[in-house]
């Protein structure tokens, strides 16, 4: 990640995926997280 550490969205994600993937729940809501951390990481280039 280019020397970037990871926002805590990203990291607030990732452990709600990791628990889901232990438990099998809350997959749906682990999901959505990942995708909003994953957006908002995403640079704006030129806009």
């Amino acid at each position: 990640m280019s020397g970037k550490q990871p926002s805590d969205k990203q990291q607030a994600a990732s452990k709600a995926q990791s628990a889901a993937d232990r438990t099998g729940a809350g997959k749906e809501a682990a999901k959505r997280l990942q995708s909003e951390a994953d957006r908002a990481a995403v640079p704006k280039h030129g806009l």
